[in-house]
């Protein structure tokens, strides 16, 4: 016969942290224009954050990467950065 878990084992599971989104707080759309806001979203190799770290909403989530893309392509922010070791 097969042996079934315990029921404690099921309260290990890992809790669900409400991030607010800071778009939806102050009100604004991110932009390309703002290239010191967007720095906020890019890792320090110039990856842009997930929306689980930054704790954007999908909408804005999307809007940033966005205006990250742009911001790279009209050479406003990096598309990598040099990693010092």
């Amino acid at each position: 016969m097969r042996e079934y878990k315990k029921d404690y084992q099921r309260d290990n599971r890992r809790k669900n942290v409400v991030l607010d989104c800071f778009f939806c707080k102050k009100k604004v759309e991110p932009e390309w224009e703002k290239p010191d806001l967007l720095k906020k979203y890019l890792y320090d190799t110039g990856k842009i954050s997930s929306r689980k770290t930054n704790g954007n909403c999908s909408k804005h989530q999307r809007h940033v990467a966005k205006a990250i893309k742009r911001a790279r392509h009209l050479g406003l922010l990096p598309y990598t950065q040099k990693v010092l070791s």
